[in-house]
């Protein structure tokens, strides 16, 4: 059984939470390997600092450790800053 493990280098990710997905590969080329997990199909990018231990093929049972990165954040604004730019309501006269 071929064994892949999906990482980048350890300093890379340092504090960095890691997952793992066990299943068979579905497809495999030098950007992706792609891992059945249930009825799920698992797509986890990968590039030449991937660390692969064996020659992973379609079929092969595999497991893939991986982090999740960031690629974009976008802000937006929430109910606080929405409030700050109100205008205030008048109160009513007692």
């Amino acid at each position: 059984m071929a064994a892949a493990s999906l990482a980048l280098s350890s300093a890379a990710f340092a504090g960095a939470k890691t997952y793992q997905v066990t299943g068979p590969v579905l497809e495999v080329n030098d950007s992706m390997i792609a891992v059945q997990k249930g009825k799920d199909r698992w797509e986890v990018n990968r590039d030449a600092n991937t660390k692969v231990t064996g020659d992973v093929k379609v079929g092969d049972k595999v497991t893939v450790t991986y982090t999740m990165t960031a690629s974009d954040v976008e802000v937006k604004a929430g109910k606080a800053a929405k409030k700050e730019g109100a205008k205030p309501t008048a109160s009513p006269k007692q």
